[in-house]
């Protein structure tokens, strides 16, 4: 059985994650351990069985979200309307991700070690999703070619920078128009 966690090891330790990107939301990175505990439905004893230090957890909630978000895109694109549709709903997702991390840009500007390979794991995980989505896309007639997946994902998260420090900027809308943006212009 060597490295494998049983499923209901796994399935405990996803919903801990799930209730410290929650918290993290709700109360930035430095959120207590308690309050987190409280939210998972667990002991104080179990974060740090599974997490000892705080950079551990935020790692690990950092990196279940990305693959929660890389995994999305391949399962959006086979059940979308289409591929643009599915690349829209993918991009709404990554921008949830961004908008939700509140603390975490703090925290991996950091000299912590566990936070330095995080932007190239991100960037190696979600840049092939986006850049499928991209081809499925054009090969459909739905954009126009010539976009590419490191450039979009850079400009959708430019757009998101500050959006929860500002009631009135709505980052979603923004997003949504450079998506719109990418579709392929009929000739009257």
């Amino acid at each position: 059985m060597g490295g494998t966690k049983r499923a209901d090891a796994r399935r405990n330790e996803e919903a801990l994650l799930d209730a410290a990107a929650e918290a993290f939301v709700a109360s930035g990175v430095d959120v207590p351990v308690r309050d987190i505990a409280t939210r998972a439905g667990v002991g104080v004893g179990t974060i740090y069985r599974h997490f000892p230090t705080r950079a551990d957890l935020i790692v690990a909630v950092y990196r279940h979200q990305v693959e929660a978000c890389a995994e999305a895109g391949p399962a959006l694109l086979e059940a979308g309307d289409s591929p643009h549709a599915a690349l829209a709903r993918w991009i709404d997702l990554f921008v949830d991700f961004l908008v939700t991390k509140h603390g975490l840009a703090e925290a991996l500007q950091s000299d912590d070690a566990a936070f330095k390979t995080l932007h190239a794991y991100f960037l190696d995980r979600l840049v092939p999703v986006c850049t499928e989505l991209l081809e499925a896309a054009v090969t459909a007639g739905e954009i126009q070619p010539g976009m590419e997946a490191y450039q979009l994902l850079r400009g959708v998260g430019n757009l998101c920078i500050g959006a929860e420090n500002n009631p009135r900027y709505d980052a979603r809308r923004m997003v949504e128009l450079l998506v719109a943006g990418l579709r392929v212009r009929q000739r009257a």
